[in-house]
């Protein structure tokens, strides 16, 4: 129901009222759960208080605490973080496909009012979009001996149950939902792909870098008491709830900034650069998704995935480092992360000449997103669901083209909005080529005929017909897989959780 430039609708919780926006009817932080504070603080998701009269949804909800570089940028009182925002271009209407949007963020950061994911773009081409807060670092993913495991993935399960349940008052189409993530947010759907209490909420998937990382309930244990111990506290929820979230979250930045040291300690995990991620806990996650998905669990499931060329470029050439990489560096990183036995002497017999940087950038860019993208669309496919991959080719234009296809760029071209501050980090303070601008229009198009089709425009990947890979480009086209050096290396071997050593 429309009134002047607001819009409302009704909730199984209560009435919302948006805004339209430039012929898009607009729904912001609407909550999805009860704040996990107080006595909830840790807690499993719990369903929203109901509320009588009109809710105004026109601002954010504040982000969940914050860590890491990239946090999300500005400051939004409150501790309602569970919150999710609805664009829809028809909100009387019904049947229109759905995209659930999944921030990433290394799984310490990341929120919706980071003004990179204003999907009014994606919603112009016919979907409804919802773009979801979701509890992160400790608060989501500390691994406590009386708390449930995995929080991040429960709220994200309770963000799909209410679109089941509200979707259709917003012109959506419940039983056409289809995820999509970026680097942890592309993780975090891995995961649920396989996980038993997400099935049945979404039809498809689109995960975008898929970053390797996953850890035993041993090590997720180890960091959870280091940190605790940092503040003086055990590791546990009740312990912990006496720490202000803000301040957990401020020593996340420590312990981050310590990882190097304990490589002794926590080993692969200490130099991939995050200390949480999911826990292969043996019930939300049985298992690392490219062994789950392998038994059909998941076949039902259209699935989309993909990486950019150049994963790790970014963080080398951003953080200073591409220039700093010794011979010494190359090969810890070779031994850290390429296949045991031989991995090391198969990068290096594979790239014969290759720098030191090189090797580095190319270890880490496969290990920690090429290969686990590759590997999901291999699992999926043997599982009998339907793939199709891709690769973002084309360079970010700043620093003279220095980042490469950087990690982020593909969802920087989904959202378009070139003007945020994460989107100028890899386009510069220019106004974007018209080649980026056709070809986000591009990606947009694909990825929004998955969701309505199950077909992006390109044929599904196979094995047997050379892994067929679409290659965004300034001239898109379609390829066998551009990476059968580095397929060749990890054939056979699994991406493992990290563990203590």
């Amino acid at each position: 129901m429309a009134s002047g430039n607001g819009v409302e609708t009704h909730t199984v919780h209560g009435t919302v009222r948006g805004r339209t926006e430039e012929q898009l009817a607009v729904f912001r932080g609407i909550p999805y759960a009860r704040p996990p504070v107080g006595g909830l603080r840790f807690a499993a998701p719990q369903p929203p208080p109901a509320w009588d009269g009109v809710r105004e949804a026109v601002e954010f909800g504040p982000p969940p605490p914050q860590s890491g570089p990239f946090r999300a940028p500005g400051d939004i009182p409150g501790t309602d973080w569970l919150t999710l925002n609805v664009w829809t271009p028809d909100p009387g209407g019904s049947g229109l496909p759905v995209l659930v949007w999944i921030p990433g963020g290394g799984y310490v950061s990341g929120a919706t009012n980071d003004p990179l994911y204003d999907a009014a773009h994606i919603a112009r081409h016919g979907l409804v979009v919802v773009t979801v807060n979701y509890r992160v670092g400790a608060e989501g993913l500390a691994q406590l001996a009386d708390a449930p495991a995995n929080r991040a993935l429960l709220d994200q399960i309770a963000a799909l149950e209410w679109v089941r349940q509200n979707i259709a008052r917003f012109g959506g189409n419940p039983d056409r939902v289809t995820l999509c993530g970026q680097s942890a947010g592309a993780g975090s759907i891995a995961t649920l792909l396989a996980a038993p209490r997400a099935a049945g909420l979404f039809r498809r998937a689109i995960t975008q870098s898929v970053p390797g990382l996953y850890v035993t309930p041993a090590l997720a244990r180890d960091v959870a008491q280091t940190l605790a111990a940092r503040l003086g506290a055990a590791p546990t929820a009740a312990s912990l709830a006496t720490i202000s979230p803000q301040r957990l979250a401020d020593e996340v930045d420590v312990l981050m900034a310590g990882l190097p040291a304990q490589v002794d300690r926590w080993g692969r995990l200490a130099r991939s650069g995050v200390p949480f991620c999911p826990v292969v806990d043996g019930d939300l996650v049985p298992d690392v998704p490219w062994r789950t998905l392998r038994d059909g669990r998941a076949s039902e499931v259209g699935l989309l995935t993909g990486h950019t060329r150049d994963e790790f470029r970014p963080f080398l050439v951003l953080s200073g480092g591409l220039e700093k990489i010794t011979e010494e560096d190359a090969t810890t990183a070779l031994r850290t992360f390429a296949p045991a036995p031989d991995g090391e002497r198969a990068y290096r017999a594979a790239h014969p000449g290759a720098s030191a940087a090189a090797l580095f950038d190319l270890v880490h860019a496969d290990a920690l997103f090429r290969v686990p993208s590759l590997h999901l669309a291999d699992a999926h496919s043997a599982g009998g669901g339907t793939a199709h991959l891709y690769e973002l080719c084309w360079p970010a234009p700043a620093l003279g083209g220095a980042l490469g296809a950087a990690h982020g760029l593909d969802a920087q071209l989904l959202f378009g909005n070139y003007s945020a501050p994460a989107a100028r980090l890899l386009f510069g303070e220019d106004p974007p080529p018209a080649e980026a601008l056709a070809l986000a229009e591009d990606i947009r198009r694909s990825w929004a005929s998955f969701a309505a089709h199950g077909d992006p425009g390109w044929p599904a990947y196979r094995v047997t017909d050379g892994r067929l890979t679409r290659l965004l480009d300034a001239e898109v086209s379609t390829a066998p897989y551009p990476h059968d050096a580095s397929r060749r290396i990890w054939e056979g071997h699994g991406v493992e959780p990290f563990d203590l050593p």
